[in-house]
C-alpha cells in the first residue's frame, strides 16, 4: 500500500509503499477513504514532541473495513467506520469508570508477534495506534466506532480528532452552560469546533481569538459573537475582560502556546474554568499568578475532549444531520496523499481550517 513516510523532525513526509499484516486477534483492517491533517501531526513533524521514525503518521481518519481478526465480533468487511486515537483496553481502572480516552494499558502487539507495518523489511512505527496517512489502517477494534453508510467520508474524518476534541472540550471537559461567556484562543480546526461546542451548549457570548485577521470570518460563520485580533500591541485579556465586564465564565487554549495557555486563564472571571487542549511544546512551563487561585478561578487539561467516542462521535452524526454541527464548512480543501507536505504548509499559513486527504 502507499503510506506517507515520516523521516524525522524537519524532513518533508515521503511516498513509500509500506507493507500492511494481515488482522490478529480482535484487530480490524481498514481502507482509508479519508484523512484529516491536523495540527497534532505537525507539532511531531517540527520536532515539538519526539516520535521514532520510521513512521505513518495521521490520526484523523474515516474508512471502509476491509477484514477482521478470529475475535472480533463488532465489525464486518463493509462496515464504514471512524477511528480514533483514544483506544482502550476495556479493563483498567479508568476504563471502569468510563474515562476510556484517558486509558494507560492501550492494546497493542506484543513483542513476539510480527510488525504491523514494515518497509524495505524494517518496522515501521504506528502512530497513535492508528497510522492514517495511508491507505489502510491495521487497528484494535476498540479504536474504532461503527457509523451509518450515509455520512459522507470527508466529515465523518473530522469527527475522528478535531470535532471530538474542540466540541467534547466544551461539552465534556468544561461543560459549558446555557447563556454563560466564552473565550475561545486559536481559530483553527480545533478552535472552530470548541466555537461550536460552545454555540450547541447555549453559551450567549464567545469571543474568537486569534492573530490571523482572515479566519475570523469563519469563526462567526461556525458561531463566534465577537472577535479579538491578539497580534499586534492590544492585549486580548484587557480586550476580553471590557468586552464581558470582567472576564469569561470559561476559556479555552487550543493552540499549543504557553503565552496563549496564560492568556486563557488570565481572562476568566472569578469562578471561572479555563482549558488547555492544545500540545504546549515538551518541557515549557506555564506561568500563572498564585493569588488568583483564591478567587476560585480554575485551570485544567483537555484530552481528545474528555471523548466516549463509541457513543459520542454517533451522536455529533446526529448534530450534524440536525444542521447543530457544522462540518462542511469545515472542510477548506481536499487533496490526495501525494499533497501532505502541502497541508501541512497551509495550515502553518493560516490558510485552512482544515485539509482532507480523499483515497478514493
Amino acid at each position: 500500500m502507499k503510506a506517507a513516510l515520516f523521516h524525522g523532525p524537519h524532513k518533508p513526509l515521503t511516498i513509500e509503499t509500506v507493507d500492511i499484516d494481515k488482522p490478529l486477534g480482535r484487530e480490524v483492517l481498514v481502507r482509508t477513504v479519508a484523512s484529516g491533517v491536523c495540527h497534532s501531526d505537525l507539532h511531531f513533524v517540527d520536532g515539538l514532541y519526539p516520535f521514532p521514525a520510521p513512521a505513518i503518521l495521521g490520526h484523523e481518519a474515516a474508512g471502509i473495513v476491509e477484514a477482521v481478526g478470529p475475535y472480533v465480533s463488532e465489525f464486518k468487511p463493509g462496515d464504514h467506520v471512524i477511528a480514533c486515537l483514544s483506544v482502550f483496553c476495556g479493563a483498567c481502572d479508568y476504563c471502569l469508570t468510563g474515562k476510556t480516552h484517558l486509558c494507560q494499558t492501550r492494546p497493542v502487539r506484543k513483542k513476539e508477534e510480527p510488525p504491523k507495518l514494515t518497509w524495505n523489511g524494517q518496522p515501521v512505527n504506528q502512530f497513535a495506534n492508528l497510522s492514517a496517512y495511508a491507505e489502510k489502517m491495521l487497528v484494535h477494534e476498540n479504536a474504532i466506532v461503527k457509523i451509518d453508510d450515509k455520512m459522507p467520508f470527508a466529515q465523518a474524518a473530522l469527527i475522528g480528532c478535531g470535532v471530538t476534541t474542540g466540541v467534547g472540550a466544551a461539552l465534556n471537559t468544561a461543560r459549558v452552560e446555557p447563556g454563560s461567556t466564552v473565550a475561545v484562543f486559536g481559530a483553527g480546526g480545533v478552535g472552530l469546533a470548541v466555537i461550536q461546542g460552545a454555540r450547541i451548549a447555549g453559551a450567549r457570548m464567545i469571543i474568537a481569538v486569534d492573530t490571523v485577521e482572515s479566519k475570523f470570518a469563519k469563526a462567526r460563520e461556525l458561531g463566534a459573537t465577537h472577535t479579538v485580533n491578539a497580534k499586534g500591541g492590544d492585549d486580548p485579556v484587557k480586550m476580553i475582560r471590557a468586552m464581558t465586564n470582567g472576564g469569561v465564565d470559561y476559556s479555552f487554549e487550543a493552540i499549543g502556546l504557553k503565552i496563549a495557555a496564560e492568556q486563557c486563564f488570565d481572562c476568566i472571571r472569578p469562578g471561572g474554568t479555563a482549558t488547555v487542549i492544545g500540545m504546549i511544546p515538551v518541557g515549557q512551563k506555564i506561568e500563572l499568578d498564585g493569588p488568583m487561585f483564591l478567587r476560585e478561578k480554575r485551570i485544567q487539561g483537555c484530552s481528545m475532549g474528555s471523548n466516549r467516542f463509541k457513543v459520542d462521535m454517533p451522536r455529533y452524526i446526529e448534530f450534524y444531520r440536525q444542521g447543530r454541527l457544522k462540518l462542511d464548512e469545515m472542510v477548506s480543501r481536499r487533496g490526495k496523499l501525494e499533497d501532505v507536505n502541502e497541508a501541512f504548509r497551509a495550515m502553518k499559513a493560516g490558510e485552512v481550517a482544515r485539509t482532507v486527504l480523499m483515497f478514493e
